[in-house]
């Protein structure tokens, strides 16, 4: 068992056979478009119940449900659905649902999300340079009303845009997910990300999830993460990083508690308050669970 108690900010549960739900990513001979190959993952379900078991000697507290559903009408039944997990097993404590932002029904359809009590943030895989497009931010803006974390997917590339998005909307939090999503793992890309982070971090409501650096570092060691897991606190600070393990995705390169003994290992000499915050304390604060 972990020593600390975790709240895990970045799963995935699905179920293949739900007529209500698809999952596009999941289906028979679908390739990612950046991780290649992840049929050792495309399986009939993950359900709630599945994590509680695979993670039961990992000393979990909270979880936290980032949409995995893509290609359904309404995105609304995945919370339901999720929702309904939670009121029996207690995961998720957070859900962070799909919403098209930029559609015009956005606000609509967060209202329709904000039935279920578990609701706190969105995500949206919008197109192009989707942060600067007027049609997305005016369904962005409706997260402000019911404090809903934004959870963005980016690439170094994209950094600079959603610090102009931050910088608009001073009043809504920013989960920038996975660690800003770095591609490479060379000497010039590491310091391509490490200088576009840095100017994201200038923003104070965008915080950092420090999850999934397994899907492009696919044979990752304790070492190879290192220095992305201390960029990532030294440039955003404490109180503004956190963890996650974006699972089942990234039980393709590892185990459950290998993640999180990795992340142990890093922040090993850091103080005991400060572990507790990057382990549990600071999502239960940003993500209200």
């Amino acid at each position: 068992m972990a020593r600390l108690p975790f709240v895990d900010t970045h799963i995935h549960f699905s179920d293949m056979q739900n007529p209500n739900l698809r999952y596009v990513w999941l289906e028979p001979g679908w390739k990612h478009p950046i991780l290649g190959d992840i049929e050792g993952i495309q399986a009939q379900r993950y359900w709630a119940d599945e994590y509680v078991a695979e993670t039961r000697f990992s000393n979990v507290k909270k979880s936290i449900h980032v949409q995995a559903a893509l290609g359904i009408a309404d995105p609304v039944e995945e919370t339901k659905w999720l929702q309904a997990f939670a009121d029996r097993l207690g995961h998720p404590h957070g859900i962070v649902a799909e919403c098209h932002l930029a559609q015009p029904d956005a606000e609509e359809v967060i209202e329709r999300h904000m039935q279920f009590r578990n609701m706190r943030g969105i995500r949206d895989f919008g197109a192009g340079d989707y942060p600067r497009d007027p049609a997305w931010r005016a369904g962005y803006k409706h997260l402000r009303k019911h404090d809903l974390v934004a959870c963005l997917d980016s690439s170094p590339e994209s950094y600079a845009s959603i610090k102009d998005l931050a910088q608009a909307f001073p009043d809504i939090v920013i989960s920038l997910d996975h660690a800003g999503f770095p591609r490479k793992r060379d000497a010039e890309y590491f310091a391509m990300w490490k200088r576009e982070l840095a100017n994201l971090a200038q923003a104070p409501n965008v915080v950092i999830k420090i999850s999934g650096l397994g899907m492009c570092d696919p044979k990752w060691t304790v070492e190879s993460w290192r220095p992305w897991v201390l960029y990532c606190i030294e440039t955003f600070g404490i109180d503004r990083s956190f963890f996650g393990t974006n699972w089942p995705v990234d039980r393709l390169y590892s185990s459950y508690p290998d993640v999180l003994d990795a992340y142990a290992e890093i922040i090993r000499d850091f103080s005991e308050n400060d572990q507790v915050k990057l382990f549990s304390a600071n999502a239960e604060r940003i993500f209200r669970i």
